[in-house]
């Protein structure tokens, strides 16, 4: 009885249809390895490839180049594909980073975690900036809504609470990205906890 096939993935199972170019290498220490993959070129040009990516969603600049690469196209088609798309106004890393910022307040997280998934994505250091420069956004409240939406209406006692307690509430609002004094004001806690 024959073994099923996994769709076509491995050569052994169907060699006319190979699903990966593999070839033989020689890896580090000198052998034959022939799992390394040899990419293939690119069968659309990378101005379709480029549109195909930000249609799906909105992309840094950086990011799309990044994508475009690893897909195989050469630097100069993707910076042909970047410019075309900024000329049409659909690649935009302004409007993508207030995106970014919109997204990050719905998901619970502070201006510490925003700006990290901001520079993560490859926004320019100057639009983080400009993001938050004249933030009317009050994080302070924000971090309360957050504490209490995990927490409940228990957070007002977390002053009272043990001091393992205290300091898992301070964690979980570290990590979402909050600042010591919006954590301090979120839970009520005094400045010598922290």
């Amino acid at each position: 009885m024959k073994k099923p096939c996994l769709a076509g993935l491995f050569a052994i199972c169907r060699p006319e249809k190979q699903a990966l170019n593999v070839h033989e290498a020689p890896n580090v220490r000198g052998e034959k390895d022939t799992m390394t993959i040899k990419r293939k070129t690119p069968t659309i040009s990378a101005k379709e490839a480029a549109v195909r990516y930000l249609s799906r969603s909105d992309h840094a600049e950086q990011a799309l180049r990044q994508k475009l690469l690893q897909r195989g196209y050469a630097e100069q088609d993707a910076d042909e594909a970047i410019a075309y798309c900024q000329d049409y106004n659909w690649l935009d890393d302004a409007r993508y980073a207030a995106t970014v910022r919109r997204n990050g307040i719905a998901k619970g997280w502070g201006a510490l975690r925003i700006q990290q998934e901001m520079t993560q994505k490859g926004v320019h250091e100057w639009l983080i900036r400009q993001q938050f420069e004249d933030d009317t956004f009050d994080w302070f409240e924000h971090a309360r809504a957050v504490a209490v939406r995990k927490f409940g209406e228990s957070v007002a006692e977390t002053a009272s609470m043990p001091q393992k307690e205290q300091a898992r509430r301070c964690r979980f609002l570290q990590s979402r990205g909050f600042e010591f004094e919006q954590i301090q004001y979120a839970l009520n806690i005094e400045d010598d906890y922290l």
